[in-house]
């Protein structure tokens, strides 16, 4: 039988384990059910993805079959009809040990009262990424406690952390104590705030749901955020042009010793052959202030189908396909992190990625971001406040007022 030309088209979220992960995943895919529909992956960054995906209404009108969606996006795409609705396809074919085979944590950002509009892709919250090499040399100790009159330890207040990045700067070495990702493309600098408000005992929401940045906690996070990003003796110089995955990439590549990035940076580091801290890296909980709780962020990506697809039966008998056990924990081989309960417990997988058995204590302490209709234009109100502190003087509190009168604005 001759090969359709027809093309199957996925919008990949850029970075190569996925990339190479879809390829893989559609190749086997076809070999297992007599597909023959060509691949066509649509590879973007964050930005271009959602604009494409759903501002642009890419979903809807059917320019993509599948798309990778982050849970931040998913209640606007929601609300605006761009997903198929999975519940008639579940309820007929469902997905192997659906939905036993997740952790809660991964199953509610997608669902709408019954309604399920994507299944778990790619999963790991925001967490302390450290050199472990760096840490427990002997040498590096003994200087360190000549410095500062105090052990080197992982550090668990943000005061601690600074310290520790300073100690580490080499730039002469091309290594720099920590790395932060500050490409301003609404995401980035926004968990990054978010994440010092949370381990200062602050709250991004209310109990109604209203976002309030006016807090004692967002003056002190936004404080040390912009002093530490803009302290050249303690941070990666790039950091102002670094996206998360650069960001992981540099720190891959020896560049720093510490950094907060999502836990799949971790991972990539231990299993990339292009690696240069492969079997030298650690996973904590993120430091917080003195005296109050570490936190996390868990934002994760789903695979969803287009409302606009014509293959959306071969799209849902594909998701079903790549959220089997084998491809879940074949992701995770890949340099992506795997979603389900199996993967995280896999033998094989916990002996080349020995802090993997860490997801679950970071998920305890995982907050999620508001699903609202308009969160995205949020988020750009906070990323506009955070780089405005990073890149001028005016004081912490004068930014935060401005930004929520544009919230308030946005919550009408």
């Amino acid at each position: 039988m001759p090969k359709s030309t027809e093309t199957f088209k996925i919008a990949v979220r850029k970075f190569a384990p996925f990339e190479s992960a879809m390829q893989r995943f559609w190749d086997q895919y076809c070999a297992f059910s007599g597909c023959t529909l060509q691949l066509e992956m649509v590879v973007m960054d964050l930005h271009e993805l959602y604009d494409r995906t759903i501002t642009k209404k890419g979903l809807a009108q059917g320019e993509f079959d599948v798309a990778h969606i982050n849970t931040d996006w998913v209640y606007e795409g929601y609300l605006a009809q761009d997903f198929e609705v999975l519940n008639p396809y579940i309820n007929k074919n469902r997905p192997d040990n659906f939905p036993e085979g997740w952790s809660k944590s991964l199953l509610g950002l997608q669902r709408f009262g019954w309604e399920i509009v994507g299944l778990p892709f790619h999963d790991g919250p925001e967490c302390f990424i450290y050199r472990k090499d760096l840490f427990e040399d002997v040498t590096e100790q003994k200087n360190f406690l000549a410095q500062y009159g105090r052990p080197l330890d992982v550090p668990k207040t943000w005061e601690d952390f600074h310290e520790v990045a300073r100690f580490f700067n080499r730039p002469q070495d091309n290594l720099y104590g920590s790395i932060f990702a500050c490409y301003p493309d609404g995401h980035n600098t926004v968990f990054d705030f978010c994440l010092q408000l949370w381990t200062r005992g602050g709250q991004l929401a209310d109990k109604s749901g209203v976002v309030n940045l006016n807090s004692q906690a967002a003056i002190e996070g936004l404080d040390f955020y912009r002093k530490i990003v803009n302290d050249k003796t303690a941070v990666h110089p790039k950091s102002s042009t670094f996206e998360s995955v650069a960001a992981g990439i540099a720190f891959s590549q020896g560049e720093a010793a510490m950094m907060i990035n999502w836990f799949g940076f971790a991972s990539m580091c231990a299993v990339d052959a292009n690696s240069k801290v492969k079997g030298k890296v650690g996973v904590d909980l993120l430091p917080s202030a003195a005296g109050e709780q570490s936190a996390s962020l868990n934002v994760y990506w789903l695979y969803t189908i287009a409302k606009g697809s014509q293959n959306k039966q071969v799209a849902y008998d594909f998701l079903r396909f790549v959220t089997q056990a084998k491809q879940d924990k074949q992701l995770t081989l890949e340099g992506g992190i795997g979603c389900r309960i199996s993967t995280w417990k896999d033998e094989e997988i916990n002996e080349i990625i020995p802090f993997y058995h860490k997801l679950e204590q970071l998920h305890e302490v995982a907050n999620s971001l508001p699903q609202k209709k308009n969160w995205a234009a949020m988020a750009a109100v906070i990323d506009e406040m955070v780089l405005s502190a990073i890149n001028s003087e005016e004081p912490s509190k004068s930014l935060i007022e401005k930004a929520q009168k544009q919230i308030n604005e946005l919550e009408r």
